[in-house]
């Protein structure tokens, strides 16, 4: 097996590494507004749960050339968010917001989605994803010595999900109806393949 010391390789090769190794990752479909109301729109693979209680999700912000990427910019300065889920039917559209814009140039006019007023925050969802989570932010953290990304642990405000994707009276998602994608590396994504099940020891 291979022995490998990040401190001797590029950042681009401890990327391609990490994100070639550490898959499949759900992606996070981040709106924002900045200062001057104008909404953005990006993809983060860099996104999981936090804590169900209280519910809890990080999502890390690159940092492009040492600056903070308007996604960041705005959840610094309005501590609001949406959060969405990427799938099979809105992949397209998503792919189509990772764009390098300038600063305050919509990505959302690059596609077809629609916003949608949220409820208990200012920022707009999206009503084409299957999912959302209208977030607030409870944490920001950076590192002093690696000033390289912005790190956002935001609390989910509110759900919203697609009637058919959810049982209420179980509380179970319909995975397969959902058809989340997941991002490998490069220019890859992944559907959800196959499910197996295991039972947790006692």
């Amino acid at each position: 097996m291979l022995s490998i010391n990040p401190n001797e390789r590029t950042e681009r090769e401890n990327y391609k590494l990490m994100t070639g190794a550490i898959i499949p990752r759900p992606i996070a479909f981040v709106t924002t507004k900045s200062s001057e109301g104008i909404v953005n729109a990006a993809p983060f693979s860099y996104f999981n749960i936090v804590s169900a209680n209280p519910p809890l999700i990080s999502i890390s912000v690159q940092r492009k050339d040492g600056q903070p990427k308007d996604t960041a910019r705005n959840i610094y300065a309005t501590k609001q968010l949406v959060v969405h889920l990427t799938s099979e039917q809105n992949v397209d559209m998503i792919n189509e917001t990772a764009a390098s814009l300038a600063y305050n140039d919509s990505e959302l006019a690059r596609t077809n989605l629609t916003e949608v007023a949220s409820e208990v925050i200012d920022v707009p969802g999206i009503l084409e994803a299957p999912f959302r989570m209208e977030c607030t932010l409870e944490k920001a953290v950076t590192l002093d010595e690696y000033p390289t990304f912005d790190l956002f642990i935001v609390k989910v405000e509110r759900f919203h999900i697609e009637e058919a994707y959810y049982d209420v009276e179980k509380g179970y998602v319909d995975e397969h109806g959902l058809q989340a994608v997941s991002r490998l590396a490069g220019n890859h994504y992944a559907k959800l393949g196959d499910i197996f099940t295991r039972a947790r020891p006692k």
